[in-house]
Protein backbone atom coordinates (compact mmCIF):
# COMPACT_ATOMS: atom_id res chain seq x y z
CA UNK A 1 0.00 0.00 0.00
CA UNK A 2 1.33 3.48 -1.41
CA UNK A 3 1.66 5.90 1.68
CA UNK A 4 -0.99 8.65 0.83
CA UNK A 5 -3.29 5.60 0.49
CA UNK A 6 -3.21 4.84 4.05
CA UNK A 7 -4.38 8.26 4.34
CA UNK A 8 -7.77 7.58 1.95
CA UNK A 9 -8.30 4.53 3.77
CA UNK A 10 -8.20 6.51 7.20
CA UNK A 11 -11.10 8.89 5.68
CA UNK A 12 -12.69 6.29 3.93
CA UNK A 13 -13.38 4.69 7.56
CA UNK A 14 -14.64 7.65 8.94
CA UNK A 15 -17.53 8.86 5.98
CA UNK A 16 -18.85 5.47 6.29
CA UNK A 17 -22.69 6.61 7.54
CA UNK A 18 -23.10 2.43 8.68
CA UNK A 19 -20.35 3.22 11.17
CA UNK A 20 -21.57 3.50 14.57
CA UNK A 21 -19.62 6.65 16.52
CA UNK A 22 -18.58 4.14 19.50
CA UNK A 23 -17.07 1.73 16.93
CA UNK A 24 -15.12 4.43 14.79
CA UNK A 25 -13.98 5.75 18.19
CA UNK A 26 -12.69 2.55 18.69
CA UNK A 27 -11.62 1.32 16.38
CA UNK A 28 -9.90 4.61 14.08
CA UNK A 29 -6.34 4.32 14.16
CA UNK A 30 -4.49 7.42 12.36
CA UNK A 31 -2.13 6.97 9.23
CA UNK A 32 1.28 7.02 10.08
CA UNK A 33 3.04 8.43 7.03
CA UNK A 34 6.83 9.55 6.47
CA UNK A 35 5.88 12.65 3.61
CA UNK A 36 2.47 13.46 2.34
CA UNK A 37 1.72 16.83 0.72
CA UNK A 38 -2.26 17.20 0.91
CA UNK A 39 -2.56 19.38 -1.85
CA UNK A 40 -0.79 17.24 -4.39
CA UNK A 41 -1.21 13.91 -3.13
CA UNK A 42 -4.67 14.25 -1.99
CA UNK A 43 -6.71 17.73 -3.26
CA UNK A 44 -5.15 17.00 -6.53
CA UNK A 45 -5.67 13.50 -7.04
CA UNK A 46 -9.24 14.19 -5.72
CA UNK A 47 -9.63 16.57 -8.45
CA UNK A 48 -9.17 13.81 -10.95
CA UNK A 49 -12.35 12.22 -9.39
CA UNK A 50 -14.74 14.63 -9.37
CA UNK A 51 -15.60 17.83 -10.84
CA UNK A 52 -18.25 18.74 -8.35
CA UNK A 53 -18.03 22.23 -6.89
CA UNK A 54 -14.90 22.67 -4.64
CA UNK A 55 -15.56 26.26 -3.46
CA UNK A 56 -18.67 28.54 -3.85
CA UNK A 57 -18.06 32.54 -2.88
CA UNK A 58 -21.33 34.32 -1.85
CA UNK A 59 -22.16 38.22 -0.87
CA UNK A 60 -24.85 40.36 0.11
CA UNK A 61 -24.37 42.26 -3.11
CA UNK A 62 -25.56 39.37 -5.79
CA UNK A 63 -21.66 37.94 -6.20
CA UNK A 64 -21.62 34.21 -6.61
CA UNK A 65 -18.94 32.47 -8.10
CA UNK A 66 -18.35 28.89 -8.27
CA UNK A 67 -15.14 26.68 -8.95
CA UNK A 68 -14.89 22.65 -9.19
CA UNK A 69 -12.09 20.51 -8.13
CA UNK A 70 -10.24 20.66 -11.17
CA UNK A 71 -10.42 24.17 -12.05
CA UNK A 72 -9.18 24.82 -8.29
CA UNK A 73 -6.23 22.43 -8.62
CA UNK A 74 -5.20 24.06 -11.77
CA UNK A 75 -5.45 27.49 -10.47
CA UNK A 76 -3.61 26.54 -7.36
CA UNK A 77 -0.55 25.43 -9.55
CA UNK A 78 -0.64 28.56 -11.56
CA UNK A 79 -0.66 30.81 -8.25
CA UNK A 80 2.08 27.77 -6.85
CA UNK A 81 4.56 28.29 -10.49
CA UNK A 82 4.06 32.31 -9.74
CA UNK A 83 4.66 32.54 -5.95
CA UNK A 84 8.19 30.45 -7.33
CA UNK A 85 8.91 32.69 -9.69
CA UNK A 86 9.06 35.33 -7.38
CA UNK A 87 11.50 33.45 -5.07
CA UNK A 88 8.96 31.71 -2.90
CA UNK A 89 9.86 28.22 -1.92
CA UNK A 90 9.77 25.19 0.71
CA UNK A 91 10.29 26.16 4.40
CA UNK A 92 9.74 30.26 3.37
CA UNK A 93 7.08 31.97 5.58
CA UNK A 94 4.17 33.61 3.54
CA UNK A 95 2.01 35.70 5.52
CA UNK A 96 -1.68 35.52 3.93
CA UNK A 97 -4.12 38.52 4.61
CA UNK A 98 -7.15 38.19 3.05
CA UNK A 99 -10.87 38.07 3.21
CA UNK A 100 -13.40 35.02 1.80
CA UNK A 101 -12.06 35.45 -1.36
CA UNK A 102 -10.77 33.29 -4.24
CA UNK A 103 -7.56 34.04 -4.08
CA UNK A 104 -7.72 33.05 -0.18
CA UNK A 105 -8.09 29.17 -1.39
CA UNK A 106 -5.83 29.13 -4.54
CA UNK A 107 -3.26 30.67 -1.89
CA UNK A 108 -3.35 27.90 0.49
CA UNK A 109 -3.13 24.96 -1.97
CA UNK A 110 -0.11 26.90 -3.93
CA UNK A 111 2.18 27.45 -0.46
CA UNK A 112 0.98 23.56 0.72
CA UNK A 113 2.11 22.44 -2.81
CA UNK A 114 5.87 24.69 -2.81
CA UNK A 115 6.27 23.70 0.76
CA UNK A 116 5.77 27.06 2.02
CA UNK A 117 4.92 28.23 5.67
CA UNK A 118 1.01 30.26 6.01
CA UNK A 119 0.78 32.51 8.75
CA UNK A 120 -3.14 33.38 8.14
CA UNK A 121 -3.93 37.00 9.47
CA UNK A 122 -7.56 38.26 10.02
CA UNK A 123 -7.94 41.45 7.81
CA UNK A 124 -8.70 43.19 11.22
CA UNK A 125 -4.72 43.36 12.49
CA UNK A 126 -3.77 46.82 12.96
CA UNK A 127 0.06 47.99 11.52
CA UNK A 128 1.63 47.09 15.36
CA UNK A 129 0.16 43.38 15.35
CA UNK A 130 1.34 42.79 11.99
CA UNK A 131 4.59 44.15 12.73
CA UNK A 132 4.98 41.77 15.08
CA UNK A 133 3.83 39.31 13.03
CA UNK A 134 6.38 40.10 10.44
CA UNK A 135 9.18 40.10 13.46
CA UNK A 136 8.54 36.98 14.93
CA UNK A 137 7.21 34.67 12.26
CA UNK A 138 10.25 35.76 10.24
CA UNK A 139 8.11 36.64 6.90
CA UNK A 140 9.46 36.59 3.29
CA UNK A 141 6.45 36.84 1.63
CA UNK A 142 2.85 38.24 1.77
CA UNK A 143 -0.08 38.22 -0.15
CA UNK A 144 -3.03 40.78 1.11
CA UNK A 145 -5.90 43.06 0.11
CA UNK A 146 -4.63 45.88 -1.86
CA UNK A 147 -6.88 48.10 0.18
CA UNK A 148 -4.54 47.19 3.24
CA UNK A 149 -1.74 47.69 1.94
CA UNK A 150 -0.96 50.88 3.65
CA UNK A 151 -1.17 48.85 7.04
CA UNK A 152 2.80 47.39 6.38
CA UNK A 153 4.39 50.84 4.97
CA UNK A 154 6.22 51.65 8.07
CA UNK A 155 6.74 48.03 8.77
CA UNK A 156 10.77 46.58 7.25
CA UNK A 157 11.14 42.82 5.74
CA UNK A 158 9.21 40.71 3.61
CA UNK A 159 10.56 41.97 0.23
CA UNK A 160 8.07 40.07 -1.95
CA UNK A 161 5.16 41.76 -1.30
CA UNK A 162 1.81 40.70 -3.65
CA UNK A 163 -1.75 42.62 -3.70
CA UNK A 164 -4.79 41.18 -4.40
CA UNK A 165 -7.41 43.24 -5.97
CA UNK A 166 -6.96 46.89 -5.51
CA UNK A 167 -3.64 48.04 -7.57
CA UNK A 168 -0.82 49.31 -4.64
CA UNK A 169 2.69 51.15 -5.20
CA UNK A 170 5.71 49.15 -5.01
CA UNK A 171 3.39 45.85 -4.47
CA UNK A 172 3.17 43.08 -7.24
CA UNK A 173 -0.17 42.37 -8.62
CA UNK A 174 -1.64 39.04 -7.64
CA UNK A 175 -3.34 38.75 -11.20
CA UNK A 176 0.08 37.96 -12.46
CA UNK A 177 -0.33 34.36 -11.69
CA UNK A 178 -3.19 34.02 -14.54
CA UNK A 179 0.33 33.85 -16.96
CA UNK A 180 1.69 31.15 -15.20
CA UNK A 181 1.66 27.17 -16.32
CA UNK A 182 -1.33 25.56 -14.93
CA UNK A 183 0.86 22.55 -14.47
CA UNK A 184 2.94 22.76 -11.06
CA UNK A 185 6.43 22.71 -11.94
CA UNK A 186 8.31 21.45 -9.03
CA UNK A 187 5.66 19.89 -6.14
CA UNK A 188 7.59 19.56 -2.60
CA UNK A 189 7.80 16.28 -1.17
CA UNK A 190 7.13 17.45 1.95
CA UNK A 191 7.48 15.17 5.51
CA UNK A 192 4.47 14.59 7.91
CA UNK A 193 6.49 16.54 10.32
CA UNK A 194 7.16 19.52 8.21
CA UNK A 195 6.15 22.66 8.98
CA UNK A 196 3.01 23.78 7.44
CA UNK A 197 1.02 26.49 9.04
CA UNK A 198 1.95 29.28 11.97
CA UNK A 199 -1.28 30.66 13.72
CA UNK A 200 -1.31 33.21 16.07
CA UNK A 201 -3.89 32.97 19.08
CA UNK A 202 -5.92 35.51 19.94
CA UNK A 203 -5.17 36.14 22.95
CA UNK A 204 -7.72 35.94 25.67
CA UNK A 205 -5.15 36.24 28.49
CA UNK A 206 -1.49 37.06 27.27
CA UNK A 207 0.07 38.13 24.47
CA UNK A 208 -0.54 35.70 21.33
CA UNK A 209 1.37 32.59 21.21
CA UNK A 210 2.68 31.35 18.06
CA UNK A 211 0.87 27.76 17.54
CA UNK A 212 2.97 25.57 14.82
CA UNK A 213 1.52 22.66 12.87
CA UNK A 214 2.66 20.54 10.30
CA UNK A 215 2.06 18.96 7.29
CA UNK A 216 0.27 16.04 9.10
CA UNK A 217 -1.24 17.67 12.24
CA UNK A 218 -3.59 20.04 10.71
CA UNK A 219 -4.15 17.96 7.01
CA UNK A 220 -4.49 14.71 8.42
CA UNK A 221 -5.41 15.73 11.82
CA UNK A 222 -9.00 17.22 10.28
CA UNK A 223 -10.15 13.57 9.86
CA UNK A 224 -11.31 13.93 13.32
CA UNK A 225 -13.25 17.54 12.69
CA UNK A 226 -15.01 15.88 9.15
CA UNK A 227 -16.09 12.84 11.89
CA UNK A 228 -17.62 14.91 14.37
CA UNK A 229 -19.32 17.86 11.51
CA UNK A 230 -20.65 14.46 9.85
CA UNK A 231 -19.52 15.63 6.49
CA UNK A 232 -20.23 13.71 3.29
CA UNK A 233 -19.31 14.07 -0.04
CA UNK A 234 -21.24 16.41 -1.79
CA UNK A 235 -22.43 18.23 1.01
CA UNK A 236 -22.73 22.33 0.73
CA UNK A 237 -21.31 23.26 3.55
CA UNK A 238 -20.93 26.42 5.59
CA UNK A 239 -18.40 27.34 8.31
CA UNK A 240 -18.93 30.84 9.99
CA UNK A 241 -15.67 31.74 10.51
CA UNK A 242 -13.12 35.03 9.78
CA UNK A 243 -9.99 34.40 7.50
CA UNK A 244 -6.86 34.15 9.40
CA UNK A 245 -8.45 32.26 12.61
CA UNK A 246 -7.77 28.30 13.31
CA UNK A 247 -11.03 27.57 12.87
CA UNK A 248 -11.21 28.88 8.96
CA UNK A 249 -8.57 25.80 8.31
CA UNK A 250 -10.71 23.73 10.18
CA UNK A 251 -13.87 23.72 8.62
CA UNK A 252 -13.33 26.04 5.39
CA UNK A 253 -10.11 24.08 4.00
CA UNK A 254 -9.21 20.90 5.45
CA UNK A 255 -12.36 19.12 6.99
CA UNK A 256 -14.96 19.69 4.19
CA UNK A 257 -12.61 19.24 1.41
CA UNK A 258 -11.31 15.96 3.37
CA UNK A 259 -15.21 14.81 2.66
CA UNK A 260 -15.18 15.96 -1.19
CA UNK A 261 -17.56 18.94 -0.02
CA UNK A 262 -18.39 22.02 -0.92
CA UNK A 263 -16.87 24.86 0.75
CA UNK A 264 -19.47 27.95 0.35
CA UNK A 265 -17.63 31.21 1.61
CA UNK A 266 -19.94 33.59 2.74
CA UNK A 267 -18.20 37.10 2.32
CA UNK A 268 -20.63 40.06 4.09
CA UNK A 269 -19.49 44.17 5.03
CA UNK A 270 -21.50 43.72 7.98
CA UNK A 271 -23.04 40.69 9.83
CA UNK A 272 -26.59 40.27 9.21
CA UNK A 273 -28.97 36.93 10.95
CA UNK A 274 -31.89 37.82 8.27
CA UNK A 275 -28.90 38.02 5.30
CA UNK A 276 -27.72 34.81 6.92
CA UNK A 277 -30.45 32.96 6.92
CA UNK A 278 -31.52 33.76 3.45
CA UNK A 279 -28.35 32.20 2.42
CA UNK A 280 -28.63 29.37 4.13
CA UNK A 281 -31.85 28.93 2.10
CA UNK A 282 -30.55 30.42 -1.25
CA UNK A 283 -27.46 27.73 -1.45
CA UNK A 284 -28.98 24.97 0.32
CA UNK A 285 -26.48 24.21 2.82
CA UNK A 286 -26.41 20.83 4.24
CA UNK A 287 -24.03 21.12 6.80
CA UNK A 288 -22.93 24.39 9.06
CA UNK A 289 -21.10 25.43 11.72
CA UNK A 290 -20.95 28.85 13.48
CA UNK A 291 -19.68 30.06 16.98
CA UNK A 292 -22.33 30.70 20.04
CA UNK A 293 -22.13 34.31 19.36
CA UNK A 294 -24.38 33.11 16.22
CA UNK A 295 -26.43 31.00 17.58
CA UNK A 296 -27.48 33.61 20.11
CA UNK A 297 -28.34 36.00 17.22
CA UNK A 298 -30.41 33.96 14.92
CA UNK A 299 -32.09 33.11 18.24
CA UNK A 300 -33.67 36.65 18.17
CA UNK A 301 -35.36 35.98 14.66
CA UNK A 302 -38.07 33.07 14.18
CA UNK A 303 -36.04 30.74 12.25
CA UNK A 304 -38.32 28.43 12.14
CA UNK A 305 -39.65 30.50 9.16
CA UNK A 306 -36.56 29.90 7.30
CA UNK A 307 -37.30 26.18 5.37
CA UNK A 308 -33.58 25.60 5.43
CA UNK A 309 -32.19 22.14 3.85
CA UNK A 310 -29.65 21.77 6.62
CA UNK A 311 -28.73 18.10 7.43
CA UNK A 312 -26.02 18.63 10.33
CA UNK A 313 -25.29 21.53 12.72
CA UNK A 314 -22.63 22.44 14.86
CA UNK A 315 -21.13 25.02 17.52
CA UNK A 316 -17.75 25.42 18.03
CA UNK A 317 -15.18 27.76 19.34
CA UNK A 318 -16.54 28.35 23.25
CA UNK A 319 -19.19 26.11 24.71
CA UNK A 320 -23.21 26.89 23.41
CA UNK A 321 -25.83 27.00 26.33
CA UNK A 322 -28.46 24.79 26.70
CA UNK A 323 -30.81 27.06 25.66
CA UNK A 324 -30.11 28.01 22.18
CA UNK A 325 -29.81 24.17 21.96
CA UNK A 326 -33.33 23.66 22.79
CA UNK A 327 -34.48 27.13 20.46
CA UNK A 328 -32.93 25.71 17.67
CA UNK A 329 -34.62 22.31 18.08
CA UNK A 330 -37.71 23.61 18.57
CA UNK A 331 -37.52 25.80 15.27
CA UNK A 332 -35.78 23.30 13.04
CA UNK A 333 -35.93 20.07 14.42
CA UNK A 334 -31.98 19.72 14.71
CA UNK A 335 -29.87 19.14 17.62
CA UNK A 336 -26.65 21.37 17.76
CA UNK A 337 -23.82 19.22 18.15
CA UNK A 338 -20.84 21.32 20.42
CA UNK A 339 -17.82 19.90 19.48
CA UNK A 340 -14.23 20.75 21.34
CA UNK A 341 -10.68 21.34 20.26
CA UNK A 342 -7.87 24.44 20.34
CA UNK A 343 -5.78 26.23 17.96
CA UNK A 344 -3.34 23.64 19.14
CA UNK A 345 -5.29 20.83 18.10
CA UNK A 346 -8.24 19.32 15.88
CA UNK A 347 -11.37 18.25 17.28
CA UNK A 348 -11.03 16.22 20.29
CA UNK A 349 -14.31 16.06 22.04
CA UNK A 350 -17.44 16.19 20.01
CA UNK A 351 -21.15 14.94 19.34
CA UNK A 352 -20.77 12.92 16.46
CA UNK A 353 -24.19 12.19 14.18
CA UNK A 354 -25.42 9.09 15.67
CA UNK A 355 -24.33 9.70 19.13
CA UNK A 356 -26.79 10.16 22.32
CA UNK A 357 -27.01 13.96 23.17
CA UNK A 358 -26.81 15.28 26.41
CA UNK A 359 -27.71 18.89 27.15
CA UNK A 360 -24.95 20.98 27.80
CA UNK A 361 -22.62 18.44 27.65
CA UNK A 362 -19.76 18.62 24.71
CA UNK A 363 -19.73 15.29 24.11
CA UNK A 364 -17.29 12.45 23.98
CA UNK A 365 -13.04 12.18 22.88
CA UNK A 366 -13.30 11.98 19.02
CA UNK A 367 -11.64 9.12 17.20
CA UNK A 368 -8.04 9.25 17.45
CA UNK A 369 -8.05 11.25 21.01
CA UNK A 370 -8.07 9.66 24.68
CA UNK A 371 -9.09 12.18 26.83
CA UNK A 372 -8.05 13.04 31.35
CA UNK A 373 -9.00 15.08 33.29
CA UNK A 374 -6.26 15.88 35.75
CA UNK A 375 -6.06 17.64 38.65
CA UNK A 376 -3.83 20.07 40.10
CA UNK A 377 -1.59 17.20 41.30
CA UNK A 378 -1.67 15.14 38.15
CA UNK A 379 -3.89 12.56 39.15
CA UNK A 380 -7.25 11.37 37.42
CA UNK A 381 -10.87 13.27 38.83
CA UNK A 382 -13.90 13.62 37.68
CA UNK A 383 -13.76 17.45 37.22
CA UNK A 384 -9.95 18.66 36.40
CA UNK A 385 -8.33 20.07 33.32
CA UNK A 386 -8.30 18.42 29.58
CA UNK A 387 -5.46 16.74 28.79
CA UNK A 388 -4.90 14.35 25.86
CA UNK A 389 -2.84 11.33 26.35
CA UNK A 390 0.12 12.06 24.18
CA UNK A 391 1.33 8.07 24.32
CA UNK A 392 -0.03 7.49 21.32
CA UNK A 393 0.83 10.67 20.35
CA UNK A 394 -2.54 12.20 18.48
CA UNK A 395 -1.48 13.31 14.71
CA UNK A 396 -3.52 16.57 15.37
CA UNK A 397 -2.25 17.93 18.16
CA UNK A 398 0.68 20.99 17.92
CA UNK A 399 3.81 19.75 17.87
CA UNK A 400 5.10 22.85 20.14
CA UNK A 401 5.34 26.83 19.98
CA UNK A 402 7.19 28.14 17.53
CA UNK A 403 10.45 29.41 19.07
CA UNK A 404 9.36 28.81 22.24
CA UNK A 405 10.50 25.75 24.23
CA UNK A 406 9.36 26.63 27.75
CA UNK A 407 5.85 27.46 26.49
CA UNK A 408 5.98 24.06 24.91
CA UNK A 409 7.37 22.25 28.03
CA UNK A 410 4.90 23.87 30.18
CA UNK A 411 1.91 22.42 28.37
CA UNK A 412 3.55 19.26 27.42
CA UNK A 413 4.84 16.97 30.07
CA UNK A 414 4.22 14.10 31.80
CA UNK A 415 2.64 12.15 29.05
CA UNK A 416 0.25 14.53 28.47
CA UNK A 417 -0.74 18.05 26.42
CA UNK A 418 -2.40 20.33 28.79
CA UNK A 419 -4.79 22.55 27.55
CA UNK A 420 -5.89 24.95 30.35
CA UNK A 421 -9.29 24.40 30.07
CA UNK A 422 -11.52 22.13 32.88
CA UNK A 423 -14.34 19.96 32.29
CA UNK A 424 -16.50 17.62 34.61
CA UNK A 425 -17.13 13.93 33.34
CA UNK A 426 -20.33 12.17 34.06
CA UNK A 427 -21.39 8.28 34.92
CA UNK A 428 -21.09 7.58 30.72
CA UNK A 429 -18.09 9.56 29.93
CA UNK A 430 -19.56 12.39 28.73
CA UNK A 431 -17.54 15.84 29.52
CA UNK A 432 -19.19 19.40 29.89
CA UNK A 433 -17.15 22.18 30.13
CA UNK A 434 -16.59 23.71 33.23
CA UNK A 435 -14.73 26.78 32.44
CA UNK A 436 -10.36 27.80 31.77
CA UNK A 437 -8.43 27.13 34.63
CA UNK A 438 -7.95 30.76 35.02
CA UNK A 439 -11.73 31.33 34.96
CA UNK A 440 -12.72 29.05 37.60
CA UNK A 441 -12.52 30.75 40.85
CA UNK A 442 -13.77 30.33 44.71
CA UNK A 443 -16.79 31.80 46.94
CA UNK A 444 -16.50 31.46 50.44
CA UNK A 445 -14.45 28.08 49.55
CA UNK A 446 -16.96 27.01 46.43
CA UNK A 447 -15.96 26.63 43.24
CA UNK A 448 -17.79 28.57 40.85
CA UNK A 449 -18.15 27.69 37.75
CA UNK A 450 -19.01 31.28 35.14
CA UNK A 451 -20.22 29.08 32.12
CA UNK A 452 -22.83 27.64 34.52
CA UNK A 453 -24.03 30.49 35.53
CA UNK A 454 -23.50 32.12 31.86
CA UNK A 455 -25.81 29.49 30.73
CA UNK A 456 -28.66 30.26 33.26
CA UNK A 457 -28.24 33.96 32.77
CA UNK A 458 -29.21 33.65 28.66
CA UNK A 459 -32.02 31.50 29.31
CA UNK A 460 -34.01 35.00 31.02
CA UNK A 461 -35.31 36.57 27.88
CA UNK A 462 -33.87 40.22 28.54
CA UNK A 463 -30.67 38.76 27.90
CA UNK A 464 -28.34 38.41 25.29
CA UNK A 465 -25.29 37.46 26.16
CA UNK A 466 -23.27 37.64 29.61
CA UNK A 467 -19.98 36.97 31.16
CA UNK A 468 -18.98 35.66 34.93
CA UNK A 469 -16.45 36.75 36.95
CA UNK A 470 -15.15 37.25 40.39
CA UNK A 471 -15.49 40.34 42.27
CA UNK A 472 -14.05 41.84 45.17
CA UNK A 473 -15.96 40.59 48.82
CA UNK A 474 -14.60 41.46 52.32
CA UNK A 475 -15.94 38.43 54.02
CA UNK A 476 -16.43 35.52 51.31
CA UNK A 477 -12.95 36.74 49.58
CA UNK A 478 -14.86 37.02 45.66
CA UNK A 479 -18.88 36.49 44.60
CA UNK A 480 -20.21 35.80 41.68
CA UNK A 481 -20.79 39.27 39.52
CA UNK A 482 -22.59 38.99 36.16
CA UNK A 483 -21.47 41.49 33.16
CA UNK A 484 -24.83 41.55 31.03
CA UNK A 485 -25.49 42.74 27.62
CA UNK A 486 -29.59 43.24 27.05
CA UNK A 487 -31.63 41.66 24.15
CA UNK A 488 -32.80 44.62 21.62
CA UNK A 489 -35.42 46.92 23.32
CA UNK A 490 -34.43 45.73 26.93
CA UNK A 491 -34.17 48.31 29.80
CA UNK A 492 -30.76 48.51 31.71
CA UNK A 493 -33.25 49.56 34.79
CA UNK A 494 -33.70 48.57 38.60
CA UNK A 495 -36.47 46.20 37.22
CA UNK A 496 -34.44 44.11 34.56
CA UNK A 497 -31.96 43.89 37.27
CA UNK A 498 -34.47 42.57 40.05
CA UNK A 499 -36.14 40.05 37.42
CA UNK A 500 -32.15 38.66 36.06
CA UNK A 501 -31.11 38.62 40.25
CA UNK A 502 -34.76 36.21 40.69
CA UNK A 503 -34.36 33.67 37.71
CA UNK A 504 -30.96 33.07 38.60
CA UNK A 505 -31.44 32.50 42.30
CA UNK A 506 -34.13 30.28 41.69
CA UNK A 507 -32.34 28.11 38.88
CA UNK A 508 -28.82 27.40 41.06
CA UNK A 509 -27.73 26.16 44.51
CA UNK A 510 -27.77 29.22 46.99
CA UNK A 511 -24.03 29.55 46.74
CA UNK A 512 -23.83 29.85 43.10
CA UNK A 513 -25.86 32.53 42.50
CA UNK A 514 -25.14 35.94 40.91
CA UNK A 515 -24.88 39.16 44.03
CA UNK A 516 -23.73 41.49 41.39
CA UNK A 517 -24.89 42.82 37.86
CA UNK A 518 -23.68 45.30 35.78
CA UNK A 519 -25.08 45.84 32.25
CA UNK A 520 -21.80 46.70 29.88
CA UNK A 521 -20.77 46.14 26.87
CA UNK A 522 -18.56 43.25 26.67
CA UNK A 523 -14.74 42.67 25.84
CA UNK A 524 -13.77 40.33 22.97
CA UNK A 525 -10.78 39.34 21.09
CA UNK A 526 -11.21 39.87 17.10
CA UNK A 527 -11.94 36.61 16.67
CA UNK A 528 -14.76 36.85 19.14
CA UNK A 529 -14.28 35.27 22.64
CA UNK A 530 -15.02 37.12 25.19
CA UNK A 531 -11.91 38.41 27.46
CA UNK A 532 -13.08 37.68 30.85
CA UNK A 533 -9.48 38.21 31.85
CA UNK A 534 -10.22 42.24 31.06
CA UNK A 535 -13.14 42.05 33.66
CA UNK A 536 -11.74 39.97 36.14
CA UNK A 537 -8.42 42.87 36.40
CA UNK A 538 -11.47 45.46 36.07
CA UNK A 539 -12.74 43.93 39.27
CA UNK A 540 -9.43 43.42 41.54
CA UNK A 541 -8.57 47.07 40.65
CA UNK A 542 -11.80 48.44 42.33
CA UNK A 543 -10.59 47.20 45.49
CA UNK A 544 -12.77 45.84 48.46
CA UNK A 545 -15.43 46.61 49.14
CA UNK A 546 -15.82 48.29 45.79
CA UNK A 547 -17.32 51.49 44.91
CA UNK A 548 -20.48 51.12 42.42
CA UNK A 549 -20.35 51.42 38.67
CA UNK A 550 -23.15 53.52 37.01
CA UNK A 551 -25.08 50.61 35.50
CA UNK A 552 -24.57 48.33 38.35
CA UNK A 553 -26.42 46.25 41.04
CA UNK A 554 -26.32 44.17 43.53
CA UNK A 555 -28.36 41.74 45.38
CA UNK A 556 -29.09 43.36 48.38
CA UNK A 557 -30.54 46.19 46.38
CA UNK A 558 -33.90 44.32 46.37
CA UNK A 559 -33.59 42.57 49.82
CA UNK A 560 -35.33 45.07 51.48
CA UNK A 561 -38.51 46.59 49.84
CA UNK A 562 -38.16 50.11 51.32
CA UNK A 563 -34.52 50.17 49.85
CA UNK A 564 -32.73 52.33 46.72
CA UNK A 565 -31.62 50.47 44.48
CA UNK A 566 -29.44 53.03 43.15
CA UNK A 567 -28.54 54.63 47.36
Amino acid sequence: MRETDRFWAARDALLRDATPPDAAAREFAWPRLDHFNWAVDYFDALAQRTDRAALRVVDDHGGDLSLGYRELAERSARVANHLSSLGVGRGDRLLVMLGNVVPLWETMLAAIKLGAVIIPATTLLRPEELADRVERAGIKAIVADGTLADRFAAIPGAPIRIAVGAAAPGWRDYADADRASPVLAQPAATRTDELLLLYFTSGTTAKPKLVAHTHGSYPIGHLSTMFWIGLRPGDVHLNLSSPGWAKHAWSCVFAPWNAAATVLAYHYDRFDPVKLLDQLVRCRVTTFCAPPTVWRMLIQHDIGRWPVALREVVSAGEPLNPEVIEQVRHAWGLMVRDGYGQTETTAMVGNPPGRRLKPGAMGLPLPGYRIALLDPLGEPADEGEICVDLGDRPIGVTPGYFDDPERTAATMHAGYYHTGDVAARDADGYLTFVGRTDDVFKSSDYRISPFELESVLIEHEAVAEAAVVPSPDPLRLAVPKAYVVLAAGRAADPETARSIFAYVEGRVASYKRIRRLEFAPLPKTISGKIRRVELRDAEHRRGTPPARNPAEYWEEDFRDPQANPRA
